[in-house]
């Protein structure tokens, strides 16, 4: 039996380390390791929730949105001391700043084995009809930059397409340790939380957008088809969930969102917490994404719930639709290949199913936690 190790989680909110790395987090305790889950945003409920899957949490102070160097330093030495408290034998950081400064931290701390994932690329990296605004351009400089300071004593980087090493640290030739660079592809779905269930064809056929209500994931094309839809189809039903993000200029307003469903064009259900009954409840799952993504959580839920999906083909999106056999790709920002594509489930519903069945055996494939965590733990060489 291998010994045992203490492994450091350094993530950035609880509702992304219990969405993301529950099943991860039990499989490491369950085989016998100590595991330090760190958190910088939180509620009382969830450290709560995070340590009842069996691990130490630890709180630290950084901004995820701020751009205060200092700040951020700060917040790298206070993550050193805390490491340094519990000498850790592996470091593993998630997400752009704790990959950056926890990854830095554990450098400091001298953690023999440091590993960083990048979950996609980001704000950025992505491309907007519009062009970027000097402030993202900003940020993508400093980030590139930063990078060339942490990936060279990574033991591992991870990413989860195999479009993303190439477009970062390809292309803007980051050094890194030989054989470091990994792709592990999506980060996968508990599919007992999220079972397979048939789309009753006798219902009138509805679609769903589950993702922060902003440009970047494709809400305005959404709307756009939907209303281009509705005049066709009246009894066609659009629903949505996710947050609005008033603080993003690209986001959708709580202005246009309230005509939207005085008008009912969409059905808003906000942020849910059983969103396996509202995919069960909902025939095609929709995701016109432009977003540097990863893999989208959201669609690999939908595919292991039997939905066919309908998203862009842009890196991480088109790493989980086979057009025409789970779904369909289009290209971003065309709303008539949007429209077109829905049109087809409406006039054919009994693609639906056939679809979804398609996307289900896709699942068990590729989107299944246990078997990506297990990937993931062999990584991590635990």
């Amino acid at each position: 039996m291998q010994k045992s190790k203490v492994i450091a989680l350094i993530g950035n909110t609880d509702v992304t380390m219990l969405g993301f790395r529950s099943d991860l987090i039990q499989a490491l305790v369950h085989q016998g390791h100590k595991v330090y889950a760190f958190v910088c945003e939180y509620t009382a409920e969830g450290l709560s929730q995070i340590k009842s899957l069996g691990v130490d949490v630890i709180t630290y102070s950084m901004s995820r949105g701020g751009l205060n160097p200092f700040s951020d330093i700060k917040a790298m030495f206070e993550l050193k001391n805390k490491l340094q408290k519990i000498n850790p034998d592996i470091v593993f950081s998630y997400f752009s700043k704790p990959v950056v400064y926890g990854s830095l931290a554990a450098k400091i701390a001298k953690v023999p084995f440091v590993v960083g994932m990048i979950e996609g690329l980001g704000s950025p990296f992505t491309q907007h009809p519009s062009g970027q605004s000097l402030k993202i351009k900003i940020i993508k400089y400093v980030q590139i930059g930063l990078y060339h300071i942490v990936f060279p004593f990574l033991n591992k980087i991870i990413f989860l397409n195999n479009d993303d090493p190439i477009d970062l640290v390809s292309n803007h030739k980051i050094k890194h340790k030989k054989n470091a660079l990994t792709v592990l592809g999506p980060i996968g779905v508990n599919l007992k939380k999220y079972e397979y269930i048939r789309w009753d064809v006798s219902k009138e056929v509805s679609f769903i957008f589950i993702a922060r209500l902003i440009g970047e994931k494709g809400i305005f094309e959404y709307v756009a088809a939907a209303k281009e839809i509705k005049r066709i189809y009246p009894h066609v039903s659009f629903k949505i969930i996710g947050g609005l993000d008033l603080e993003n200029p690209d986001g959708l307003s709580q202005e246009a969102l309230d005509q939207l469903t005085k008008e009912k064009i969409v059905d808003y259900y906000g942020y849910v917490e059983n969103v396996p009954e509202f995919i069960k409840n909902s025939a095609v799952f929709v995701l016109p994404s432009y977003y540097r993504e990863g893999v989208p959580r959201s669609i690999q839920e939908a595919m292991a719930m039997g939905r066919p999906v309908i998203t862009t083909n842009v890196p991480g999106c088109k790493d989980t639709v086979i057009s025409g056999e789970t779904g369909y790709l289009v290209p971003k920002w065309d709303v008539s290949a949007l429209v077109a594509k829905m049109e087809i489930f409406i006039t054919k519903p009994e693609l639906i199913n056939q679809m979804g069945e398609n996307s289900y055996k896709f699942a068990l494939e590729y989107f299944d936690s246990v078997k990506i965590n297990q990937k993931l733990i062999e990584i991590l060489e635990v």
